[in-house]
């Protein structure tokens, strides 16, 4: 079981921005840049090269919905979006899914490893979750 299947069945927490009932987005704990959220299908698929068409599709939707609502939060200049599929391409958790990366002028995003989790309490978190769902009104 991965670690996104356990957020999804509620065993971990986590702190979740968009939910349906055949998606999950929740904000990335290594926080690479203010916002970063990750899109996942709740059917686990191991890569995009195993999505069918109704998931992929409907995902998409989300990483819209998603995008627009941390666009409104937090004034992006843009957003980066990113999936890895393998690990030669980076992936570590072999349950598909879309990180959603806002760009903010001088952000150090483009740094190999970057990871600005211990910046971020549970509180800070916390506001940055309510941000996202409030901008999706």
């Amino acid at each position: 079981m991965t670690i996104f299947e356990r957020i999804i069945n509620r065993e971990i927490p986590s702190n979740i921005v968009y939910e349906d009932d055949y998606t999950i987005a929740f904000l990335d704990l290594s926080q690479v840049t203010k916002g970063h959220t990750l899109v996942v299908p709740k059917k686990a698929f191991p890569d995009l090269f195993s999505l069918d068409d109704e998931t992929s599709a409907h995902l998409l939707k989300v990483c819209v919905l998603v995008a627009t609502a941390l666009k409104k939060a937090f004034n992006l200049e843009g957003l980066n979006l990113v999936n890895n599929n393998g690990t030669i391409a980076g992936q570590s958790v072999f349950h598909f899914h879309i990180h959603l990366i806002p760009r903010y002028p001088n952000d150090d995003y483009l740094m190999v490893g970057v990871n600005h989790q211990s910046k971020y309490t549970e509180y800070d978190l916390n506001q940055i979750k309510q941000a996202i769902i409030e901008a999706q009104s």
